[in-house]
C-alpha cells in the first residue's frame, strides 16, 4: 500500500552557517525536557538529506539531523527590536534589548568618527 499523504513542511534547504531551531524527536516523544533548541548548521550531509549541527551554547555535535525536525531562524526576526525600534519618544531606550542598545551606540560612534585617509607612500 502506498503512501499517498503530503507533508505540510515547506520542503526548505539550509546553508552552513545559518541558524536554526532544531527539535531532538526522540527527547521530544519520551517527555525530556530541553528537547528544543537554537542551532547553527555546520555540514551539510550527502545530498542535503541530513545536517550536522551545532547547538548554541553548548557546541555538542549533533549529526544526521533531520530537516523535518529543523526550522529556520531568520535574521529578520532576531533584529526586529532594532528595526522597530521607537527612536523618537522619550524612554524608547528603556524597552530595546542590550543587543539592540549596543548596536545603535556603535552605528553612532562609526557616524561620528571623521573618514581616515589612506597613509601615503
Amino acid at each position: 500500500m502506498r503512501d499517498t499523504a503530503q507533508s505540510t513542511t515547506p520542503v526548505i534547504t539550509y546553508k552552513r552557517g545559518q541558524y536554526v531551531l532544531y527539535r531532538n524527536p526522540e527527547m521530544f516523544w519520551t517527555g525530556q525536557e530541553g528537547h528544543t533548541f537554537v542551532c547553527r548548521v555546520e555540514r551539510i550531509c550527502v545530498g542535503g538529506v541530513t545536517y550536522d549541527l551545532t547547538p548554541l551554547p553548548s557546541g555538542r555535535q549533533v549529526n544526521a539531523a533531520s530537516p523535518d525536525y529543523m526550522r529556520p531562524l531568520p535574521a529578520v526576526d532576531a533584529m526586529r527590536d532594532i528595526d522597530t525600534a521607537p527612536l523618537n519618544t522619550a524612554g524608547a531606550a528603556d524597552e530595546m534589548t542590550a543587543a539592540a542598545m549596543a548596536w545603535l551606540t556603535q552605528q553612532r560612534q562609526m557616524a561620528n568618527r571623521r573618514p581616515e585617509l589612506p597613509a601615503s607612500d
